[in-house]
């Protein structure tokens, strides 16, 4: 009877653990179905939320495909077509003109890519503090029009505002599409002499201004080719100007290093005495003052450093003007002396990149040195370098590339 205890008693006790076990399994089961049935539920609402969200956007992108922003179109960047900063085929043939007059590019194409050559050179002033975006916009429009390249040359700084105006005038004109890579630079002009340097000679004050102009530009664009401001070589030591070689030996003490961080040498050849000199002379006074600078940076100042030469700057004086003076050469004389300079001088000279004489056409009495006279006719010595054979210049220039971007339904 005990025994049957026992037993009885061991079935219930496994009874109610298989209840417990079917209830809790039951739970489980109806959480399951439930939950189930809520992620069925779930399921079909996101996919349905998501079909109407791809639909939406199906539609959207078929609505842009037919706006102007989706249709196929074209788009310009701009390349060169490489980076040799001294090119074989370079077309030295320049001359010194200015911004505001079209004309002068058109004479400057006419003058300097004749006789089958291409990319000559231009000399432009430019003020540090001229901002007009839509007037330099036309001038590197027509640069590159012209197969023209440009030599910018800085001017009218205002010596305790420098820092501001460099920094903008780095920034503005490194906003332009220029017609090859580099893209010259010349840091003011003649600063030896007190009429262009604000009534005082100043070599260590040019020497920091210099510095700063060359990192500031080379900090907007590597490309950009930086040229000191050519020296009036030829200037003596009195009240209004200091020796250009004494000049450059204070602004090497200034700033130690300096010459070394051009890229190239601006001079200014002047055929002295009188601008009257033969084209075969020598030295300082002569169409070939850059011999000299080159020596002493050299020889005295210890530049390592190769500097191609750009004659920013030189040109006989012709007598003919609004007034004749009879002081300076006739135009045939000096007409011929252009053409021997160039033949026999200047071409020849592996040293010289460009030359650029002054100018195009000024107003009196800086008439005696234009090219072209008040009625913009050119003078003889126009002609005569016109009609000489030039080289077929290859720069690293604009290469215009262009990549069709659009078509949203695609």
């Amino acid at each position: 009877m005990l025994e049957l205890d026992v037993l009885f008693f061991r079935i219930k006790k496994f009874s109610f653990w298989v209840l417990a076990l079917f209830f809790v399994f039951s739970v489980i089961l109806v959480i399951t179905l439930a939950f189930l049935k809520e992620y069925q539920r779930y399921e079909k609402e996101r996919k349905g939320t998501g079909l109407e969200k791809k639909e939406y956007y199906i539609e959207k992108l078929l609505g842009s495909e037919k706006s102007a922003e989706c249709q196929l179109q074209e788009v310009e960047f701009y390349t060169y077509s490489g980076n040799d900063p001294l090119w074989k085929e370079n077309n030295k043939y320049g001359i010194y003109i200015y911004a505001e007059v079209d004309e002068f590019f058109d004479r400057a194409e006419e003058l300097v890519n004749s006789g089958k050559g291409d990319w000559g050179y231009v000399l432009i002033p430019y003020n540090v503090k001229d901002n007009n975006f839509e007037k330099w916009k036309n001038v590197f429009a027509k640069l590159k029009e012209k197969h023209l390249i440009p030599v910018i040359q800085l001017h009218d700084v205002d010596v305790d505002k420098y820092k501001e105006q460099t920094r903008n005038a780095a920034e503005f004109l490194n906003r332009f599409v220029w017609p090859i890579r580099y893209r010259y630079i010349s840091v003011y002009n003649e600063p030896n002499d007190q009429k262009f340097w604000y009534g005082k000679v100043d070599p260590e004050e040019y020497a920091k201004i210099l510095k700063y102009t060359i990192d500031v530009f080379k900090e907007e664009n590597p490309d950009f080719f930086m040229l000191n401001g050519a020296f009036n070589v030829t200037a003596p030591t009195d009240a209004n100007h200091m020796d250009s070689l004494e000049f450059m030996r204070r602004m090497e003490l200034a700033e130690p290093g300096i010459f070394s961080k051009l890229d190239g040498w601006a001079s200014h050849s002047y055929p002295q005495p009188n601008f009257s000199g033969h084209p075969h002379n020598e030295g300082r006074w002569s169409i070939k003052a850059y011999e000299t600078e080159l020596a002493y940076l050299k020889q005295v100042l210890k530049v390592e450093k190769y500097l191609p030469v750009f004659i920013t700057e030189t040109g006989w004086a012709h007598a003919e003007g609004q007034e004749y003076n009879s002081s300076y050469l006739p135009v045939d004389k000096v007409a011929e002396y252009f053409r021997m300079a160039f033949e026999d001088v200047w071409l020849k000279d592996d040293r010289v990149r460009a030359v650029m004489p002054f100018t195009i056409k000024y107003d009196p009495p800086f008439d005696h040195f234009s090219w072209l006279n008040k009625d913009n006719v050119p003078y003889k010595h126009f002609d005569v370098i016109r009609d000489l054979k030039k080289v077929k210049g290859r720069p690293p220039q604009l290469v215009v590339n262009k990549v069709q971007v659009g078509n949203c339904g695609q």
